[in-house]
């Protein structure tokens, strides 16, 4: 079963000194157990319950201050989706996703537009990095959003326990600083692609050329692009001036109503591309509606062709699929904490089962068994 694989991992990281002491180790066993045991709701109580206990207090003190190393388990987590995932033309993706809360006291919380609920609610915002390759996808690494008024009322700041000293940074500076920890790892990637949120921050675009990662990111129809000719234009303006036999029909897998099909062209921007590498900019045409479009800024290897471009564009979808997943079979949005801390940990925990879930499911389309975890 995944749960007995997840917990022999889960053994694996408490050698690894991730966990102090016996009893918190212990705790996130059964912890990890009710994220994957299908209970209809994943809180303190449902996983205390499902534990045996008569209280939720044991699974809260694990998420608030029990001794063990949250970031360590991140890691581990990453380790085990790259050893078990991990290809050279891997990608990695940028996404940030809504957690609905009442009240006013929960870390990170106010009125903000979410995704999920696709308008302004009163939520969290959590930014996350996927990792998706043809074995699978699964969720390696996060990061809670404090939107500008938490930075500037330190006192509840102290009530939520954000640490001291942490400062305001925008979602592009979450994945910059998501996507170095991934370098510094040498996870093994091809491209990197998120939506516009991220991709019309120029800063992020110029740190992932610095870094030489190939890149497909959504911006807006309005943004400037330097041409090959040297002067500044709109995206917008750009693909209006291509001829129609610049248009491709292309699919970019299969979506829930079938394959995900659209009209892609692309224009080659920027001058003095460095060698082997190339810069475009990326259209993508509504095939029921040929004034929707979609831009993306793209850095890669020159030989890059456009269904490759389209394509990693078209991986966007897995990190919403991964979302999808961890919120329904791993818990990712049933918790009922507060605190900067206990947030970070229910969030592992669940990416942690989540992790397990995903490779299990890889292995089970190959038709492979489940390997047992090495000590």
């Amino acid at each position: 079963m995944v749960v007995d694989v997840a917990m022999d991992q889960l053994d694996r990281v408490h050698e690894r000194g991730r966990f102090a002491r016996s009893e918190p180790r212990n705790r996130a066993r059964e912890y990890v157990s009710g994220l994957v045991a299908g209970l209809e709701r994943t809180n303190g109580w449902t996983l205390a319950e499902q534990a045996g206990e008569v209280s939720p207090d044991g699974m809260q003190r694990l998420l608030r201050w029990a001794d063990w190393d949250i970031d360590g388990v991140r890691d581990d987590v990453r380790d085990y989706v790259v050893e078990h995932l991990g290809e050279p033309g891997g990608v990695l993706i940028v996404d940030d996703t809504g957690f609905l809360k009442k009240g006013t006291m929960s870390a990170g919380v106010q009125r903000q537009y979410s995704g999920t609920a696709g308008r302004i609610e009163n939520c969290q915002i959590g930014t996350f990095l996927a990792y998706a390759s043809e074995r699978g996808h699964a969720l390696i690494d996060r990061e809670l959003y404090l939107p500008e008024p938490w930075i500037a009322d330190p006192a509840r700041c102290r009530r939520a326990g954000i640490p001291e000293g942490t400062g305001f940074e925008t979602k592009p500076r979450q994945a910059m600083a998501m996507l170095a920890r991934a370098f510094a790892t040498k996870v093994p990637f091809g491209w990197i692609t998120a939506d516009e949120a991220y991709g019309q921050g120029k800063y992020l675009r110029l740190w992932l050329e610095a870094h030489d990662a190939a890149h497909v990111l959504a911006t807006k129809v309005n943004d400037t692009l330097v041409t090959t000719g040297g002067r500044e234009a709109r995206a917008d303006q750009l693909i209006a001036s291509l001829p129609a036999r610049a248009w491709r029909r292309l699919s970019v897998g299969a979506g829930a109503h079938g394959p995900r099909e659209y009209d892609w062209a692309r224009v080659p921007i920027r001058i003095g591309w460095p060698p082997g590498r190339g810069h475009w900019l990326l259209a993508r045409r509504s095939l029921s509606d040929p004034s929707e479009i979609a831009y993306y800024v793209c850095y890669g290897p020159r030989r890059s062709t456009l269904l490759d471009l389209a394509w990693i564009a078209g991986t966007r979808w897995r990190i919403e699929e991964c979302f999808q997943q961890a919120k329904n079979e791993a818990g990712l949005d049933h918790y009922q904490v507060r605190s900067w801390r206990a947030w970070y940990a229910h969030i592992t925990l669940s990416m942690l089962a989540h992790a397990w879930l995903a490779v299990s499911r890889s292995l089970a389309i190959k038709g492979e068994p489940v390997p047992p975890s090495q000590a």
